[in-house]
């Protein structure tokens, strides 16, 4: 053997003796994932949760989606539309409740967990204020993983769903106001906005998040004087900044918002509201100040709302008169535009519902997504979300120490 020869095998022979880097496993396994979109009461919840072409889109990645027969017709999508894009259409629930993942917009009922096999993940509306005991101890006995829409956190630290359905809510109150202002449902037949000549509509918003903002340039578009209200100077400065135009604001001085509401048309409450006690900005005999035949609406109404005098009612009876004010309020307001707010909601979903997958299923997905953990409330069948675990005295569980003994 050559001398060259020999030395290469001896380095080698060594070289195999050495301790050597550890090769792991780089790539996540992907998973294919069911999911299971059961029919909602059309009277009072329209929107879908993904559309034909979200749908289409999670089938070409190999997951499965499975319809109950008309769900999609509250947002104007037909059985065709989405068996077309390769969904599989059931008359019954046996199949949409057997589903790895159930999502829909509505809070699940009684009825509906109890057709659950358990050991799943569900979406939805969470809705604390009215959130049952026994739905509660239903989804824990089962073992599910319980997501509610209005938690998750996008990358940004944002929350997404709420962000488009405020900026759906705030428009479309402006549009409703402009409704019950004419005498097209018995109104006091006034135009919400200004012509030549004509002293314009004024629009009063408490809160100066994303359903303010939306709702006030609907109503400047439309020529109204629009002034806010809110406890945060620096959201009253981002809120001259982001529309561009100088608008009458102020914080909650109790004197400067009673001359605002006695001369106020339109009041559209806007507040993000976290507590579950009641924390009303306006009052009873606030209302009772204003004018007769104006038009009242709380966008907060689903987390108890921040004016005193609206109620918590569907989306098929919304409008009752209190002290000569009409008053709007439906929790889920966005549902009057429905296929708009469908589609909002798959350009939040179908990326992530993707990403669940992607990333070899919901366990992993919630180590590395701090915003999605944000929205569970129950993991496994142990709640996480401290609201609830208050509201029917259970205890509960950070989300951050579970996750890591699975």
């Amino acid at each position: 053997m050559k001398e060259h020869e020999k030395n290469d095998k001896y380095r080698l022979s060594n070289a195999a003796l050495m301790p050597q880097e550890e090769l792991l496993e780089t790539g996540r396994k992907k998973r294919k994932i069911s999911i299971g979109i059961p029919f909602e009461n059309e009277k009072t919840e329209k929107r879908v949760p993904l559309t034909p072409e979200s749908v289409n889109i999670l089938i070409e990645h190999g997951n499965q989606v499975f319809l109950q027969e008309n769900a999609g017709l509250g947002a104007n999508y037909t059985d065709k539309d989405y068996s077309e894009n390769g969904a599989f259409i059931t008359k019954t629930t046996d199949e949409i409740f057997n589903c790895d993942l159930v999502i829909k917009v509505a809070p699940f009922t009684d009825a509906e967990v109890a057709k659950l096999k358990g050991n799943q993940t569900i979406m939805s509306y969470l809705k604390v204020m009215t959130q049952s005991k026994s739905v509660l101890r239903t989804l824990i006995n089962k073992n599910i993983t319980a997501i509610a829409f209005e938690k998750i956190k996008d990358s940004h630290n944002e929350l997404p769903v709420v962000e488009s359905m405020s900026e759906i809510s705030g428009i479309t109150s402006v549009l409703i106001a402009s409704e019950y202002l004419s005498n097209l449902h018995g109104g006091k037949g006034v135009m919400l906005g200004g012509i030549a000549g004509v002293t314009p509509t004024e629009v009063l918003i408490i809160g100066a998040g994303t359903a303010g903002e939306y709702a006030a340039n609907a109503a400047l578009g439309l020529g109204s004087v629009v002034k806010i209200f809110d406890n945060s100077v620096h959201s009253l400065r981002k809120f001259h900044n982001s529309t561009g135009q100088r608008l009458q604001t102020s914080v909650y001085h109790p004197q400067v918002l009673r001359k605002a509401l006695k001369s106020a048309d339109v009041l559209i409450g806007a507040i993000q509201i976290e507590d579950l006690r009641p924390w009303y900005h306006i009052t009873e005999d606030m209302i009772r100040i204003m004018k007769k035949g104006s038009v009242v609406i709380d966008l907060s109404i689903d987390r108890g709302g921040c004016i005193e005098t609206t109620e918590c009612r569907e989306l098929e009876d919304p409008v009752f008169e209190k002290h000569g004010v009409i008053h709007f309020s439906a929790w889920n307001l966005p549902s009057r535009v429905a296929r708009t707010a469908s589609i909002a909601f798959s350009n939040v979903f179908t990326p992530l519902i993707q990403e669940i997958a992607d990333s070899g299923g919901l366990d992993i997905m919630l180590k590395n997504s701090p915003g999605l953990r944000y929205g569970v409330y129950i993991y496994k069948g142990m709640l996480t979300n401290e609201t609830l675990g208050q509201k029917f005295d259970l205890l509960s569980k950070d989300i951050n120490l579970l996750l890591t003994a699975f």
